[in-house]
């Protein structure tokens, strides 16, 4: 199965929220990348929270602000998917909260 992602929602955490093609939501911890090479870049928290995007179909950081999708930072959507793990749209969990 080919695993797109169409949506990202990051939080103060350093987790992620994606939003799969096929429906699916899965919430990724993303710490574990944050002591390794370029992604060290990321532990400051507003440039992991607004670089977060979509690019070249999965979660990526555009860090540089020109959305090329070859000078980003993206994770396989694959291993992003078998390491996260299952969710219900916060986006909804929220809306129900306020109205």
């Amino acid at each position: 199965m080919v695993h797109t992602i169409i949506q990202v929602l990051p939080t103060d955490d350093y987790k992620v929220y994606l939003y799969f093609a096929h429906g699916e939501i899965k919430l990724y911890d993303a710490t574990e990348i944050l002591e390794h090479g370029v992604f060290r870049v990321l532990k400051d928290k507003k440039i992991f929270a607004e670089s977060c995007t979509v690019l070249n179909n999965t979660l990526a950081w555009d860090v540089k602000g020109n959305f090329d999708p070859y000078e980003c930072l993206d994770l396989d959507p694959g291993v992003l998917y078998e390491k996260s793990i299952r969710v219900e749209d916060p986006l909804i969990q929220y809306a129900s909260s306020i109205g």
